[in-house]
């Protein structure tokens, strides 16, 4: 667990969403990949709503939703606090106002559960702990394979939302049947919406929506591509046009309907 905060110099600092979004990550650790641009461009808030992130790391999330939809109420719940000071940093130097609550996902601070939110999103850890290798840095090992079964971030998610509020995930796709019943014991009018890496290819990971109190029927949505082509075959990207207003415009990415 990384208890102290990053000194500036084990700090990089990366650009997002064409650089309106500037974000502080460690040089060893967890950084930030597409993951939770996308995940962020799903949520369907709008100005003068709350969101919540569990597991919000340094607030990449966060920072992409807050800056494409100004106005929002942010939040969030990190289990590292080198990492929610980091939040708090991204937060503030992207002109947002925000609250990180320090603590765990099975037993979070009593100031955090006094609260409801109209949309909580979550990046869970992709890996179960005693299913792979550990990384060497211990901060990225558990972003990469936290304690937390995915019933508790789901009953958590829950528990803060106002009725009718929504919850996204995104996830590994060999954790669908975890996190698929871990969403329907809790949530209704459930989506799933596989993401692609290229046509034709199995999709590596997914989005998954809930409602809290959703009555509408379980819809199982195409896959989104990812990348145009059937391989990379030179330098630079080759991102559909999709995912890339996503990325470079800050462009939302609205469940299909």
């Amino acid at each position: 667990m990384r208890a102290d905060p990053f000194p500036d110099d084990a700090l990089v600092r990366n650009a997002f969403l064409g650089g309106r979004v500037q974000l502080w990550q460690p040089l060893e650790g967890y950084r930030a990949g597409i993951d939770p641009v996308l995940l962020a461009a799903t949520i369907p808030a709008r100005s003068g709503e709350s969101v919540l992130e569990l597991g919000c790391g340094a607030a990449p999330a966060l920072c992409c939703l807050g800056v494409r939809v100004p106005g929002l109420k942010l939040a969030g719940l990190e289990i590292q606090p080198g990492y929610a000071a980091l939040a708090r940093r991204n937060l503030e130097g992207n002109g947002l106002d925000g609250e990180v609550f320090e603590g765990d996902i099975a037993t979070p601070p009593a100031t955090l559960r006094a609260l409801t939110f109209d949309h909580v999103l979550a990046n869970p850890p992709y890996f179960e702990a005693d299913r792979r290798s550990a990384a060497p840095d211990v901060g990225r090992e558990m972003a990469l394979a936290g304690p937390a079964p995915m019933a508790a971030w789901a009953a958590l998610a829950a528990r803060r939302l106002r009725p009718r509020g929504t919850m996204t995930f995104i996830q590994r796709v060999e954790r669908l049947p975890e996190l698929l019943a871990a969403m329907q014991a809790v949530f209704g009018s459930l989506e799933l919406w596989p993401l692609a890496p290229r046509a034709g290819r199995a999709p590596r990971l997914i989005l998954a929506r809930g409602r809290k109190g959703g009555r509408a029927a379980f819809r199982f949505h195409p896959a989104l591509v990812l990348h145009e082509g059937a391989r990379h075959l030179e330098d630079g990207e080759d991102y559909t046009d999709v995912i890339r207003a996503t990325l470079r415009e800050g462009k939302r990415m609205d469940f299909p309907v």
